[in-house]
């Protein structure tokens, strides 16, 4: 089946974003960064949750 090309390059950039949101993510993990601020863990910041 031979895809559009239209639709290869929205995929294409679409691929792209998720993957660089994905690798922001591993890297935040890694500097011990999380989405919660606390990582979930209330002993670490004030006002959590």
């Amino acid at each position: 089946m031979i895809m559009n090309l239209g639709t290869f390059v929205v995929s294409a950039v679409l691929a792209g974003i998720v993957f660089l949101i994905i690798r922001g993510m591993i890297k935040d993990k890694k500097k011990g960064k999380s989405v919660l601020g606390c990582g979930g863990d209330c002993s670490k910041c004030k006002g959590c949750h």
